[in-house]
């Protein structure tokens, strides 16, 4: 490997805009002297595109992504592979929280669109957050119309309402460590709520169990995108609350290599904008193993950027080693 670089080409067709990547390379100069000698691999879920959504009648229009540079711990990192949707199927699993608001059931036909027009070979499960458990319909599996047959509608009563929507999450990752490495996700249908602690545990950076869900993402490398519907303890319309409910479901996505939907402070009239805008990320969705020099246990802080200041990158923010 020449001036310890490596160039991959990647294109991407998508079924609207097709995004064509190339000179995907991590060239790192001079690093650091590592005093453990030794790497390890680590793989990572990254979504390419463009700053500015590209419009559905933009079809032909290619993108150059130019150099695709991977920083760990500020030092740059050498890239082993890139792996994109057509290589790499989707493991995703579903988790919708069971005391949601009743209109979210008005929106599980399009639900079930969403999984059957998933590419073939994608894995699919689908659970509830329902009490102090998670109640699995369906185990992951490659028949996406087992899958979508498997959305029931939700009770939409408080009575059954998870202790906190991040119990369910850490316990779905769990159900990844069985699966392959490759592109994973989590789409999570929730109002993000944490009161497991009292009302204070509501703000982002004093819930224990967000914490826990997304360091555990990060390790298992699963991005998490959240729809943000009312529930229970949202849907009466506290400020206060909505705001703390909608500021962790952004933590989480954001740090996972996600993203957060919301329309306002309600369950959405239509779900259709966000499936539109999931469907671009997830196929532009891609697997990045590269080497890291860092052994040594603990948190590490991730960065992955292009050359192209016009092109996008989202990704966990860093992950725990352990």
């Amino acid at each position: 490997m020449k001036n310890r670089k490596l160039i991959i080409t990647l294109a991407i067709f998508l079924a609207f805009p097709i995004l064509f990547v190339s000179g995907l390379a991590q060239p790192p100069e001079k690093k650091k002297k590592n005093k453990n000698e030794g790497v390890r691999t680590v793989t990572i879920p990254i979504s390419i595109f463009t700053k500015q959504e590209l419009k559905e009648d933009q079809a032909e229009e290619f993108i150059e992504a130019g150099q695709i540079i991977v920083e760990e711990d500020q030092d740059q990192q050498i890239i082993l592979s890139i792996k994109s949707v057509s290589n790499t199927p989707l493991a995703l699993a579903l988790v919708i929280q069971d005391d949601l608001s009743t209109d979210v059931n008005l929106h599980l036909k399009k639900i079930k669109e969403f999984i059957r027009q998933l590419p073939r070979g994608s894995r699919v499960m689908v659970a509830y957050l329902r009490g102090g458990s998670l109640d699995i319909e369906q185990k992951f599996t490659d028949d996406l119309e087992a899958a979508a047959k498997s959305i029931r509608i939700v009770t939409g009563v408080s009575g059954v309402a998870p202790r906190n929507p991040y119990d369910g999450v850490i316990d779905t990752l769990k159900r990844f460590e069985a699966l392959p490495n490759g592109r994973r996700a989590i789409l999570l249908f929730s109002d993000g709520l944490d009161v497991s602690n009292g009302f204070s545990s509501s703000i982002p950076g004093q819930s224990q169990d967000l914490e826990k869900a997304i360091l555990r993402a990060q390790r298992a490398g699963v991005a998490i995108y959240s729809f943000y519907a009312s529930a229970s303890l949202t849907q009466n319309g506290n400020s206060n609350l909505i705001l703390n409910a909608q500021s962790s479901l952004n933590k989480l996505s954001d740090e996972t290599g996600g993203r957060a939907f919301f329309q306002g402070t309600f369950t959405p009239v239509s779900f259709e904008p966000f499936f539109r805008d999931l469907g671009i990320l997830l196929n532009r969705q891609f697997a990045l193993t590269y080497l890291s020099t860092h052994l040594k246990k603990g948190y590490h802080k991730v960065k992955v950027y292009s050359t192209n200041p016009e092109v996008k990158i989202e990704h966990p923010e860093g992950y725990y080693h352990r």
